[in-house]
């Protein structure tokens, strides 16, 4: 019992994304496409519904993405800004980023996405 709760507390902290995001390497993607409008437009709804109150010099969300050396996405953790819906809808916009589209790391590693909130 004791071994197997040790093994999974060690796997848990294998996969822990590191505190600092910023300090991460960009994600590594083959075709780096545009970023449309449907994120600031989904941001804007929130706002106005109030289901979000996010200040006016919020313009980016980082989210720590960790890649496999299969070149597989194994989990996205988004910057916490008080926004749960923002945060799932750029997770889901970063994996659908990097599907076929991932430079493979030769170990497992954790780098950085960065999502534009606001648009111009």
């Amino acid at each position: 019992m004791t071994a197997t709760l040790l093994a999974m507390l060690l796997q848990a902290s294998a996969i822990a994304p590191p505190a600092d995001v910023q300090s991460l390497p960009p994600l590594a993607l083959h075709d780096r496409q545009a970023q449309g409008p449907q994120v600031a437009e989904f941001v804007r709804g929130e706002v106005r519904a109030g289901r979000c109150d996010l200040p006016p010099d919020r313009t980016t969300l980082d989210l720590a993405v960790l890649v496999s050396a299969t070149g597989r996405v194994r989990r996205i953790v988004p910057q916490a800004i008080g926004c749960a819906t923002v945060e799932q809808f750029a997770a889901g916009l970063v994996l659908r980023s990097t599907r076929d589209n991932l430079v493979a790391p030769a170990t497992d590693a954790w780098f950085r996405a960065t999502v534009t909130l606001a648009g111009p």
